[in-house]
């Protein structure tokens, strides 16, 4: 059972910035997905950004809307991926989760945002941008 664990949520004021962290608590082999979701209240789960790695090199995935203020990437650690979130705004708001997908396909850009592509999930971490 691979546990996920993510930090690095908070309050900032517009304008600022946050990374968020999120670390598998297993290996999860040489191939493995792992992406960040947000939930804003009232409104269904979204897919930020995602990266799948795979034996012939990583790919990477975000969200139109997003890209140029928010970048994932994977950190030093293995199974260890971060989001940095800039000029973040109020409509930024929302509970972020980590997922991994573990022992599935690899991501392609027509499903890399679809939650079922993940089969395990974080307890979330609130970011909360004020104006």
């Amino acid at each position: 059972q691979v546990q996920l664990v993510e930090s690095g949520g908070g309050l900032v004021q517009a304008g600022g910035s946050l990374r968020l962290s999120c670390a598998a608590s297993e290996r999860t082999g040489s191939s493995y997905s792992m992406a960040w979701f947000r939930q804003a209240p009232g409104k269904e789960r979204e897919a930020v950004a995602a990266v799948t790695v795979t034996w012939s090199g990583d790919r990477i995935f975000h969200a139109d809307a997003l890209k140029g203020r928010f970048a994932i990437s994977r950190g030093d650690v293995k199974n260890t991926v971060y989001l940095q979130m800039n000029t973040l705004k109020p409509e930024d708001t929302a509970v972020y989760y980590c997922a991994a997908g573990v022992f599935g396909p690899a991501l392609e850009a027509e499903n890399w945002d679809n939650s079922n592509m993940y089969n395990y999930w974080g307890q979330g971490t609130q970011v909360t941008v004020s104006s």
